[in-house]
């Protein structure tokens, strides 16, 4: 019965922030509050609020909303909301699939894969992009025509580290600055928010999957992105390369054409429309080994 009562809050709690979400974006005194909302500076002060003591009481009630077992943490007790919030889970809670031809989830997500056009063009729901708007990079855009970007969306409930999807040598990071949308559907049908959100991505140059963009962008109210390492070297599939702050954010994997096939599922379902729920260290893809 307890169960049935959380399932409907958490449906009330989603028809809230939808029609909060829709005003927001789709009226004129709405996108006038919106200004303001996906600034740098009310993100930083978003932060600073749930680095406090004080915010470490909202984390009993997120918990029972969100329906969050802490016993799959490292800790259960936490000096800050954020604190709660960039929780370490034990290697048990997310294991990672290791298999040699496995192309792995880096995070918890609700996953879209996409086809990039051979002119690197791609389709977010009814949004057009380029890779090239998405990278701010022409030359290196044009690695990824005809491949396959992989648009992960992490919701607030969902565990807000990640991982590295590939071995490989990484590049030094390249940071671009921007607004802080929300990640939410309803904000892309709006605006194209993937090319105008901060972002930070990094490239990954490996032996079977030829080259893979790792990609974190930064939501509303996610005023960090926490990369553990920045500047080139040697990673290892499975291991941390950092964690989100407070509130939704987005991943996005690009790969090479013919070089990583996604799993049928995630390919089917994103042509109804449809976001599959995936897990950090989850198998969503095939590698193809170049002949």
């Amino acid at each position: 019965m307890n169960g049935k009562k959380t399932e409907k809050k958490g449906r009330i709690q989603d028809g809230l922030q939808n029609r909060f979400l829709t005003v927001l974006y789709g009226t004129a005194a709405g996108r006038t509050l919106l200004r303001v909302m996906i600034s740098p500076a009310f993100s930083k002060l978003g932060g600073r609020l749930l680095e406090t003591r004080l915010s470490a009481l909202a984390v009993k009630p997120f918990v029972r909303a969100n329906k969050i077992d802490l016993s799959q943490c490292k800790k259960e007790r936490f000096r800050s909301f954020n604190d709660f919030f960039q929780r370490e889970l034990t290697v048990e809670a997310r294991p990672v699939d290791h298999g040699a031809d496995s192309f792995i989830s880096p995070c918890d997500a609700r996953l879209l894969v996409y086809p990039v056009t051979n002119d690197r063009r791609f389709r977010v729901k009814n949004t057009k992009y380029t890779v090239q708007e998405l990278l701010k990079d022409e030359r290196l855009a044009k690695r990824f025509a005809g491949g396959t970007l992989w648009l992960l969306r992490l919701s607030v409930e969902d565990y807000h580290r990640y991982i590295y999807p590939v071995t490989g040598v990484k590049s030094q990071n390249r940071k671009i600055p921007g607004v802080f949308h929300t990640v939410n559907p309803i904000a892309n049908e709006k605006y194209p928010i993937y090319k105008e959100n901060t972002r930070e991505y990094c490239l990954f140059r490996t032996q079977d999957a030829g080259y893979v963009l790792m990609m974190e962008v930064g939501a509303m109210l996610v005023g960090k992105i926490e990369n553990r390492q920045q500047n080139s070297a040697q990673v290892l599939r499975g291991t941390e390369k950092g964690a989100f702050a407070f509130g939704g954010s987005t991943i996005i994997l690009l790969t090479q054409k013919g070089r990583v096939r996604p799993d049928d599922i995630y390919t089917e379902n994103t042509k109804h429309g449809e976001e599959t729920k995936v897990r950090l260290g989850n198998r969503i893809g095939t590698v193809l080994k170049e002949a």
